[in-house]
């Protein structure tokens, strides 16, 4: 018997598995004592799951509602076209171990599709994780085959629409179109707040360092009092006499160059403050006086 490069012989010895054969001429007894199963383990099945190739040229795709139906986890309902690609891995597990393989991957890769799709809201199924759910698919698919012992192996699966059903398909639009705008809002609102949050704490840095900078001050300055009061009270106790008198004439210097000139006389209704005329004529030198001698604080008189 001729093997085919795309088969593997299987030979059957009174029904039951013998051995393989590979392609080329191989011989086997007659039967009943022997007989050859020729399975294609190299060529790629394709399985349609939603929808069906319409033959002929030009013909699209026919769909199929029952098998496209699908509820999100958000409990939304889509139609969902899946096709899946499998061969044969394991020649013996695929003769005698499932019947009808192709039905058994289509039920299987719809049953592990809806769970997949089942367990995700409706906005990424549509956009942005339909790689995700084709490998979930794959994975699954091939998890719970192997656990039959199909010898199949799943080489692909394909999404190949994934859309809302007609008759909803304007509304959620519009529910797509007002998310679409929700989602500028928060944008909007949140590029706002990345503007004025750093200046707000920038501002909050300035008036912080300004307090800081301001305490240091006070306090360098309310140090540099306590090192004069100090200093000053070593003098006092160093010369106490000596200390008081300079004290003093410091203290009326400082005032007496902040108050103004006044004139106090006996035929004066009151105190007058002194004009200051540049351009008036000298007054006649007084003939001078001892002055009086100015109290202290410690009870003496200044010289």
């Amino acid at each position: 018997y001729m093997v085919r490069p795309d088969e593997l012989g299987v030979v059957l010895r009174f029904g039951a598995f013998a051995r393989t054969a590979p392609p080329g001429l191989n011989y086997h007894l007659p039967w009943p004592i022997e007989e050859v199963l020729l399975p294609p383990v190299t060529r790629i099945n394709r399985l349609d799951i939603g929808f069906r190739t319409a033959g002929g040229q030009g013909g699209g795709p026919v769909q199929v509602p029952l098998e496209a139906r699908m509820l999100t986890g958000d409990e939304n309902i889509v139609d969902v076209n899946v096709t899946v690609f499998w061969r044969i891995r394991n020649a013996e597990h695929y003769l005698f171990n499932i019947r009808h393989s192709g039905a058994v991957v289509k039920s299987v890769t719809e049953s592990v599709t809806r769970e997949v799709i089942g367990l995700m809201p409706i906005e990424p199924v549509l956009t942005s994780a339909r790689t995700q759910i084709e490998q979930s698919v794959q994975a699954g698919v091939q998890k719970r085959l192997d656990g039959y012992h199909s010898g199949v192996e799943i080489v692909n699966v394909q999404l190949q629409r994934v859309d809302p059903p007609a008759q909803v398909l304007k509304a959620f639009r519009d529910v797509q179109a007002a998310r679409e705008d929700a989602r500028r809002a928060v944008n909007v609102a949140e590029g706002y707040r990345n503007s004025i949050v750093p200046r707000a704490r920038g501002q909050a840095a300035k008036i912080i360092a300004a307090a800081q900078a301001q305490r240091a001050a006070t306090i360098a300055h309310a140090q540099g009092q306590a090192k004069r009061f100090d200093s000053v009270l070593a003098a006092y106790r160093a010369a106490k006499r000596v200390t008081l008198e300079r004290i003093y004439i410091e203290t009326m210097q400082k005032l007496l160059s902040q108050s103004g000139t006044l004139v106090v006389g006996p035929g004066l209704g009151q105190v007058l403050p002194l004009l200051p005329l540049t351009h008036a004529p000298a007054p006649p030198a007084a003939t001078p006086t001892a002055p009086a001698a100015a109290p202290t604080s410690g009870g003496g008189a200044l010289p």
